[in-house]
């Protein structure tokens, strides 16, 4: 029996997408969920669904069509519920029953309530893979010489390390009790007041993560997966996220990976390239030789710096899009913040939030429809002509509005 909704509307004229083997079974006329988003989402949301149903019917002459549903988070979650309801649990239920969304940005609450709605999204739903492709469009402005030598997949854990939300503040009868536990029982010498945070990070959320980031690099003919941890020092946790990827590797995939130290021994070993970088030397690594790298795998704080780091040399968030994916649901999102300042304006950057609906097409079976969009988006930035965050930036640039960069996108399809 389907789930009845109190103000989430179910489109008669689709199908739900559904699981087999951890694998999208997408119909023509597929369901798929959206959130506006706060600040600019509500500019950048109605520009990139015009790209996407267009894209859809020029790759398929009007066979499959995406069935849109609204479901809220956030602010509008508030005002359509007429409450302070930031996360409403039926966005929670439908996500799970048609199982892909795509969302605009959100904004954090301040004060009590949710530390996170992002993150409070990827604990509910179990989206324990944050998957963030960067790459350089050619004609994006960047701060590095070479900015098409980076083009990597970073697979970041979501659950666990510091974004597990496990502290205290410091100076409460709380953070004391944990301060006189760790002092007198465990032998430490933390003094007060001081916060305290816990950071777990376990064998089975580890593993499966990096079980998805080596699953990919094989379906993809990607030639290497990167460990990036701070085991040197913190040897149980991080450490082990280490440890823990080389087993999963050798235990799941030995006949498709070979681990650095066995080639370097061993010469003519073939596979997958599975190596590890402390995270420090990882940021020098990306600038330096980024092209040694193709997919990486990280605890949830390296994975997030890591990531944005990355993002910075190709054009920055505006131009990296991002995915959290568990085993039955995929939410698709746009990387960047609200911007408060710019909403309603119409000159923002939609690309972060395109080229997420990019890796949902591709996460659909859609690879036709994926690929028509990332050459528009190549061919409108050739052309110079695209929104103020990089026009500044580019002699020569024409400046187009949000609704505008859509269009052009839709003319290059």
């Amino acid at each position: 029996m389907a789930t009845t909704f109190d103000k989430v509307v179910v489109p008669k004229d689709g199908k739900k997408v559904e699981i087999k083997n951890g694998q999208f079974i997408t119909p023509e006329n597929p369901i798929v969920l959206f959130i506006e988003g706060d600040g600019i989402g509500a500019d950048l949301w109605p520009a990139s669904r015009r790209v996407f149903d267009a894209a859809a019917a020029k790759a398929y002459g009007g066979k499959k069509k995406i069935a849109w549903m609204e479901v809220y988070a956030g602010e509008k979650a508030n005002k359509v519920y007429n409450k302070e309801v930031w996360l409403p649990e039926e966005t929670l239920t439908a996500l799970s029953e048609f199982h892909i969304g795509i969302k605009g940005p959100l904004t954090t609450p301040i004060g009590g309530g949710f530390r996170s709605i992002n993150v409070t999204l990827r604990q509910k739903l179990d989206l324990y893979a944050c998957i963030r492709p960067v790459r350089w469009f050619e004609g994006v402005p960047s701060p590095v010489k070479h900015p098409e030598k980076l083009n990597v997949v970073i697979f970041r854990e979501n659950t666990e390390d510091v974004y597990a939300g496990i502290e205290w503040k410091s100076g409460t009868e709380t953070s004391d009790k944990v301060i006189n536990f760790l002092n007198k029982e465990m032998g430490t010498n933390i003094r007060k007041p001081s916060g305290i945070g816990i950071k777990p990070m376990s064998p089975f959320g580890s593993k499966r993560l990096i079980k998805m980031a080596i699953q990919y690099a094989i379906e993809n003919g990607k030639k290497s997966v990167t460990l990036v941890h701070k085991g040197n020092i913190m040897k149980y946790t991080e450490g082990a996220f280490k440890e823990w990827g080389y087993e999963v590797a050798c235990e799941e995939f030995r006949s498709s990976i070979v681990t650095e130290e066995e080639l370097n021994s061993k010469g003519g070993a073939r596979g997958i390239i599975i190596k590890d970088r402390i995270a420090d030397s990882m940021f020098q690594q990306v600038l330096l030789r980024p092209d040694e790298y193709e997919v990486l795998a990280t605890p949830n704080l390296n994975g997030d710096y890591l990531s944005d780091a990355c993002a910075a040399q190709v054009g920055g968030l505006g131009m990296a899009p991002g995915a959290n994916r568990g085993d039955t649901v995929a939410v698709f999102e746009a990387t960047h913040g609200t911007a408060p300042k710019y909403a309603g304006k119409d000159v923002s950057n939609p690309g972060s939030l395109i080229l997420s609906g990019v890796m949902m097409f591709e996460a659909m079976g859609w690879g036709e429809a994926a690929r028509l969009v990332t050459g528009a988006i190549e061919r409108t930035i050739a052309k110079k002509r695209v929104t103020y965050d990089l026009a500044r930036q580019m002699p020569g640039a024409t400046e187009i509005k949000c609704s505008e960069y859509a269009t052009a996108i839709i003319d290059n399809l």
